[in-house]
């Protein structure tokens, strides 16, 4: 009996290498992957390179800002560069997502310090992990009075990383700094990430918010 020889996936080493490389991407499946380089093949040498070089910029040259952790085109980013942004308010979220996210609802007009995570020891995420040092540090350097918004996750994680922060803020209020700690209002539901929740209840949350009570 004649068995046929097992075929490979695809075709080409070359076109396997390039979905493996998709599929890598969160959300990208497979199938996804192989249409997405089918795409690329179909155009022409100057948009592939197009493509390729943008990717490579993005790698190389992108900036997270000093002051807030953002993404950013120079060392300091747009918003922590206007003059229009009121610089005594500063709202405190886990990624450049959330950023995003408030930023789209055009209620807000404070500056941000991005933490890059919150603490997850589950995960093995840690205080030291995230720019918690950092906020602490640039609202020791604030001479006016602050508020600073806690803008976390709705989660037991966001809760344990907004009542450190508010502990280690409550020293330097403990040392003199103004410093007044709300939260969003409860509009979000529990377990809901920033990113995922629409722009009215977030504009609405932000709004209404409250005092932080540790």
């Amino acid at each position: 009996m004649y068995l046929c020889p097992q075929m490979q996936e695809y075709p080409s080493i070359l076109l396997s290498n390039a979905v493996d490389c998709f599929a890598s991407l969160p959300g990208v499946g497979r199938k996804t992957a192989l249409r997405y380089v089918l795409h690329l093949l179909r155009l022409n040498e100057t948009d592939v390179d197009h493509f390729a070089d943008t990717l490579k910029q993005l790698k190389h040259e992108v900036h997270y800002c000093h002051i807030c952790h953002n993404i950013s085109d120079q060392e300091v980013c747009s918003i922590c560069q206007s003059h229009h942004r009121d610089h005594h308010t500063i709202c405190v979220v886990e990624t450049i997502r959330d950023v995003m996210a408030i930023e789209n609802t055009g209620q807000y007009s404070g500056v941000y310090h991005v933490l890059g995570g919150i603490i997850s020891p589950m995960d093995g995420i840690s205080p030291k992990d995230i720019e918690i040092d950092s906020l602490v540090d640039r609202l020791a350097t604030q001479e006016e009075a602050v508020e600073v918004i806690l803008a976390l996750p709705t989660t037991m994680e966001g809760d344990t990383t907004n009542f450190y922060i508010y502990r280690r803020l409550q020293a330097l209020m403990e040392a003199g700094k103004s410093i007044r700690v709300t939260q969003l209002a409860r509009g979000i539901a529990v377990g809901n990430d920033l990113e995922y929740t629409d722009d009215l209840t977030l504009a609405r949350s932000m709004a209404n918010r409250v005092e932080f009570k540790a």
